[in-house]
């Protein structure tokens, strides 16, 4: 059954809700000690695996046919910053926590490593520039960009940090056979393993981006249930 690019971020969002309750309310539970608990525990944390391989995917797929690269990355860097305090809030309990950074921030640092390959490669950020995939004088751009942005992620230590940046990449570099793509970042997963079966509803996208409704209802999901699961546990829960 082909699924649209609409339905992909439904599946990433559900698992990331069901991770996201398990992390917030479930593990900061006193029932966590039961077996039962425990077990539920992991089978939600271990669906919101599903996630953030279908989110890295439906971003190079933003990447390829956004009309304004900058306008993109001005996007996510802003729902980062706006996430973070809901973020810090949810997980560590404080409005500020610089320890540890949402995950937004992952995505936003790979799109720039992308634009920043994509600068290499064609000396711009024009979309009429995409013809093919050349490689040669602009190399060491593309190097820099790597490095910068994997460096970053891990300075930052934003959520799936390092591995997030290059996986996004690898995701980028293997667009154009999917077989390949499915290996690799499989392999690329094996650490974290119900992440792979991210690569079932990816394999099922049918390249149509699909009725979507308000645009930034996707982005402003991620904050918005992050402090709302936040006033659940620390009002009606009162587990912190």
């Amino acid at each position: 059954m082909p699924l649209s690019g609409t339905t992909l971020k439904w599946i990433a969002v559900i698992s990331m809700l069901i991770d996201h309750t398990a992390e917030v309310l479930i593990n900061h539970n006193a029932a966590l000690t039961d077996p039962i608990w425990a077990q539920i525990y992991v089978l939600m944390r271990g669906i919101g695996r599903i996630a953030f391989p279908i989110y890295a995917f439906l971003l190079v797929e933003g990447f390829l046919h956004t009309r304004d690269v900058k306008k993109y990355l001005a996007r996510m860097l802003t729902f980062a910053v706006v996430s973070e305090i809901p973020f810090d809030l949810a997980v560590f309990h404080t409005p500020f926590y610089w320890g540890y950074q949402n995950v937004f921030f992952t995505p936003f640092l790979g799109l720039l490593a992308l634009a920043g390959i994509w600068w290499g490669e064609y000396g711009g950020l024009e979309r009429s520039q995409l013809l093919q995939d050349r490689l040669g004088a602009g190399l060491w751009k593309q190097a820099l960009a790597l490095i910068l942005c994997v460096g970053t992620a891990q300075l930052i230590n934003c959520d799936y940090g390092a591995f997030g940046v290059f996986f996004i990449i690898l995701l980028y570099m293997t667009r154009y056979d999917k077989k390949t793509q499915t290996v690799l970042g499989a392999i690329s997963l094996i650490w974290e393993l119900p992440g792979i079966l991210a690569f079932i509803p990816i394999r099922l996208y049918n390249g149509i981006r699909g009725r979507c409704g308000n645009r930034y209802f996707f982005y402003a999901f991620y904050p918005a249930h992050l402090l709302v699961l936040w006033c659940i546990g620390r009002f009606a829960f009162k587990l912190f």
